[in-house]
């Protein structure tokens, strides 16, 4: 997935990859953002309350599984790829 073309906007797309706390974004996408990095960095510590926040910015119970899952699922990746070694593919980074 090409970031840029999600958003239309590639001033913006750099920012998000950048960082994205630093980035021109409305509250749920910021807290969504937030709530990946969490469960990436420190997943033993999401709690209900975080679940609560995004429900509470408008994700459905379904958003916010399927936001689970993906991050999850690119986590799984990455780390199979670095335990096995495999270099990413060309313009992937």
């Amino acid at each position: 997935m090409d970031l840029r073309a999600e958003v239309k906007d590639e001033a913006l797309a750099e920012a998000i990859k950048t960082d994205y706390r630093t980035a021109d974004l409305d509250d749920a996408t910021r807290a969504l953002l937030d709530y990946a990095v969490k469960l990436t960095t420190e997943p033993s510590s999401v709690t209900e309350q975080d679940v609560d926040r995004l429900r509470q910015l408008g994700f459905s119970d379904r958003a916010i599984h399927d936001a689970a899952q993906a991050t999850a699922y690119f986590n799984y990746i990455n780390r199979i790829a670095d335990g096995l070694g495999v270099d990413l593919e060309v313009g992937m980074s």
